[in-house]
């Protein structure tokens, strides 16, 4: 670690302190009074308030005791006097040192002067020259006003608590440097009193919504972080390997499974704070790690949900005393007023999407990707990665692109289609529908809420329907969990779920454009200049061994696909080119060329991982019939020109790209032999 001047100086002076006998990193103290307290003590005390005179006190005359402890964040002499600010969690307040009037604690005793590298220092000395900003004090005595008006406390005796090497950043400026403020927050908590009020508002929020919680007969719960599925969610996880068990899990995506499991005897409304993981896009708006509350009430139906949803924030804004007309930016930056006096709007989820786009999302479900997916384009909209998403994904997609930035809200957003929430309860009016809502806030959703499936059976059909979504590559599709099935199947009783995203929230309601403001220590990439290894890379090739084909002629197939394989530019299976020996000989690294050959039973199968490799971002070559009989590749063509898509005949194709999408892909395939 590099050390400035300044820090330099500062350990030599911890050193000389520690070699005189002081202990510059105390094991405790006890007795503080908050710095806030002792103002409000001086303007109640019996006797006419704090003392005025000044004299008084350097006579040795005090009607009053007061100690308390903070940090130094400035610090000045001016010959026998000596003044300091010192902050804690409350307030700040000036102390002033005496000279001839002061004494020092040393940790072990208290004393007039000690001796630092042969010479006496005074107790004034120590608390001029050895005292510094940003380290911890402790301070006692009484208060005196001064010809300035500024309270101040006359101290009789100091105590160094905890020495600080380096200098606190831009005196009374902060920290400026957005990244520096998210890596060293605690910095930023020094010189920043809206950041520390914007964390001290956070807590609060968190212990307003538990006590109401408490108040409403629900029971805080754990569930674990680490689970065997990646499901509770449409998202993409986060994969950990457990050296134990050898087995992969999952950091959780929510909750939701563990909570709702906990329903099925005894416990009838429960909830849990805690975090949940996606590993997805890193944005302003979005963290791969965020806080949650998430609640489960047996016997509540969505819309019991949408009132419990009102009567808490009435109990927020009141507890908090907060203004019900806020602020709230969207994300584009644009500020709107929004009052969230109750009752709130409603607005229809399928019939918001279809009158802004045209396109009735309800006639969607698995397995009609080609047809929406058209049909968005259609209607002329567009977005990355539309091609390889379910339907699912899609129209959550389109529903954020054409009605939620224009609700300002609070609004709840509900009717949606089945096929978006595998977990939620159909409604029993409209089976297309499922009875879900979420709360938005100028364009921001903060929370979601539905009448919970408990049926075992639709469960189990609806995790298989996302299970085809997952096969095709759309990595925000929900995994299957048979634990949570069977769980069902002992009986649960109706219930409504609800999650609402705390930094989200919080962040909306501070005024803040990014939820790296309202998350004390955001995980950040790492600060380091090294080079990132290049991922793992792997190529199977994969035989159509229903075609039966001859020895030359799979030799033949192997050979081309070989050759298109290594021909590919600026792509390597491995991170290095080359090794070298001992005695310097550069042997080039063939292996980064090499390609895992499995069989496929059948033409249609070979097809199917074709299609599915194709929309799943991986490099995929295939070789035809029509291949092998001829080398023209006009003939090729006009051969492959007459045939539909099912009739052309797969002898071989080659999958590659990253190591663990090709491996799922390949897994269930025998190695050719």
């Amino acid at each position: 670690m590099d050390y400035s001047k300044e820090s330099q100086d500062r350990m030599k002076k911890i050193q000389d302190l520690k070699d005189a006998g002081v202990i510059c990193y105390a094991n405790n103290y006890t007795g503080k009074i908050d710095i806030a307290e002792i103002r409000a003590r001086s303007e109640k005390d019996d006797q006419g308030g704090y003392i005025r005179d000044i004299e008084n006190l350097q006579a040795g005359w005090a009607i009053a005791e007061f100690q308390t402890a903070g940090r130094i964040i400035s610090h000045k002499s001016h010959g026998k006097l000596a003044f300091a600010k010192i902050r804690d969690n409350t307030w700040d307040i000036q102390v002033c040192f005496m000279r001839d009037l002061i004494k020092f604690n040393t940790g072990r005793k208290v004393v007039e002067s000690i001796t630092i590298a042969g010479e006496e220092k005074s107790a004034y000395k120590i608390a001029e020259k050895f005292c510094q900003v940003g380290d911890y004090i402790w301070v006692k005595w009484d208060l005196f006003e001064t010809k300035h008006g500024e309270l101040t406390l006359f101290v009789d005796e100091l105590q160094i608590l905890s020495k600080a090497v380096r200098p606190l950043p831009e005196k009374w400026h902060g920290i400026k440097d957005q990244e520096a403020i998210y890596r060293q927050r605690y910095l930023d908590l020094i010189m920043n009193q809206e950041s520390y009020d914007r964390f001290d508002f956070r807590s609060q929020f968190i212990k307003s919504v538990r006590e109401f919680y408490w108040q409403h007969n629900f029971t805080e719960i754990e569930t674990p972080i680490l689970w065997n599925s990646a499901s509770g969610a449409a998202a993409q996880p986060f994969v950990t390997h457990h050296n134990d068990f050898d087995d992969e899990f999952f950091l959780r995506i929510a909750p939701e499974i563990g909570l709702k499991m906990a329903t099925v005897w005894r416990f009838e409304r429960v909830f849990e704070m805690g975090k949940n993981f996606r590993n997805e896009w890193s944005d302003p708006s979005h963290m791969q790690e965020f806080s949650v509350f998430e609640h489960y009430a047996a016997y509540w139906n969505f819309e019991d949900n949408m009132k419990f949803t009102e009567n808490m924030f009435d109990y927020i804004f009141d507890s908090l005393q907060l203004d019900r007309k806020r602020e709230i930016i969207d994300k584009d930056g644009n500020a709107k007023v929004v009052d969230f006096t109750t009752p709130w709007a409603k607005i229809d989820y399928i019939a918001g999407v279809k009158k802004e786009s045209g396109i009735d999302i309800s006639l969607y479900g698995t397995g009609d990707e080609e047809k929406l997916r058209a049909d968005i384009k259609a209607a002329w909209y567009n977005w990355e990665w539309i091609d390889i998403q379910g339907t699912t994904t899609m129209i959550d997609y389109l529903y954020k692109k054409v009605l939620r930035p224009w609700i300002t809200g609070p609004a709840f957003v509900y009717n949606y289609p089945k096929t978006m929430q595998p977990l939620a309860r159909q409604s029993d009016d409209n089976e297309n529908i499922v009875e879900q809502f979420q709360l938005v806030l100028n364009g921001w959703e903060v929370l979601k809420a539905y009448s919970e499936l408990v049926d075992p059976k639709i469960q189990k059909e609806n995790f298989d329907a996302q299970s085809w979504a997952l096969e095709a590559w759309d990595e925000e599709a929900t995994s299957g969990d048979d634990d949570f099935v069977l769980a069902m199947e002992y009986g649960m009783p109706c219930q409504s779920g609800w999650g609402m995203w705390i930094d989200r929230i919080v962040s909306l309601l501070s005024g803040q454009e990014n939820l790296r403001d309202v998350v004390l220590f955001p995980l950040m990439k790492s600060n380091t200049n090294e080079s990132k290894q290049q991922k793992t890379q792997l190529a199977v090739s994969i035989l159509n061994n229903g075609a039966n084909l001859e020895a030359w002629q799979k030799l033949n197939t192997i050979a081309h696909l070989s050759a298109s394989f290594a021909a590919r530019g600026g792509k390597k299976l491995f991170e290095m080119d080359s090794a070298t020996t001992a005695d310097g000989e550069i042997i080039p690294m063939n292996i980064q060329h090499a390609i895992m050959i499995k069989q496929a039973n059948s033409n249609s199968q070979l097809q199917e991982l074709y299609v599915i490799a194709k929309n799943g971002w991986l490099e995929v070559v295939p070789f035809t019939r029509e291949m092998l009989e001829t080398s023209d590749d006009r003939l090729v063509c006009k051969n492959t020109e007459g045939k539909r898509l099912e009739d052309v005949e797969y002898l071989w194709i080659l999958v590659f790209g990253d190591k663990k999408h090709v491996e799922k892909l390949t897994k269930d395939l025998e190695l050719y032999s």
